[in-house]
């Protein structure tokens, strides 16, 4: 934990990342980044981020990058100063997750907020659900390969790749062996 005079100190300076927690990754990991958490994603990190759309960023630190017009960017330390965090965020045990199970797919509550629901889904075989009127699926393939049907569309799906499913599509099946990130409002 910082105070707030420490923290725009250390990012005038260009010293921010002394100051931060540093948190080693390994695939599959999650983190819910909440609003007002200072996060940067380092090299040689491949992740998928889903978030609310918003127009508001604040650059504390910019590992002294350029802009297109060759000059250092603008960093909005006063700004973010008055919004962030400024204590380590807590990170939920996986055992906590709920889980539901299914005859040849497991449905995994990665995370929840009022803005939207994460899910890792781990299919087997073949494993059908709705999507009703209240939201639209987000189906990001991060290992195997199947297909995704909904109607009268049968796509193939495998590691790498997403398909966008609209709200009042009805029934979807999923066929294959295939670790699914699911996301819906």
């Amino acid at each position: 934990e910082v105070g707030k005079e420490e923290f725009k100190e250390a990012a005038q300076s260009g010293e921010i990342m002394n100051i931060c927690n540093k948190v080693k990754v390994k695939k599959g990991d999650l983190f819910f980044i909440e609003s007002g958490t200072m996060h940067a994603i380092c090299k040689g990190i491949l992740l998928a981020e889903v978030q609310q759309n918003s127009n508001t960023t604040y650059r504390i630190y910019d590992y002294g990058r350029l802009g297109k017009d060759g000059k250092p960017r603008e960093l909005h330390v006063d700004k973010a100063a008055d919004v962030t965090k400024l204590c380590p965020p807590s990170i939920p045990s996986a055992d906590e997750r709920k889980k539901e199970v299914f005859d040849s797919a497991v449905k995994t509550e990665l995370t929840s907020c009022d803005l939207f629901t994460m899910y890792k889904l781990d299919v087997d075989g073949k494993h059908s659900f709705a999507v009703d009127s209240t939201t639209f699926v987000s189906l990001l393939c991060l290992e195997g390969e199947g297909e995704v049907s909904c109607g009268d569309v049968t796509l193939s799906f495998k590691k790498g790749e997403s398909i966008f499913v609209p709200a009042s599509s009805g029934e979807v099946t999923v066929n294959g062996k295939l670790e699914i990130l699911e996301s819906t409002l």
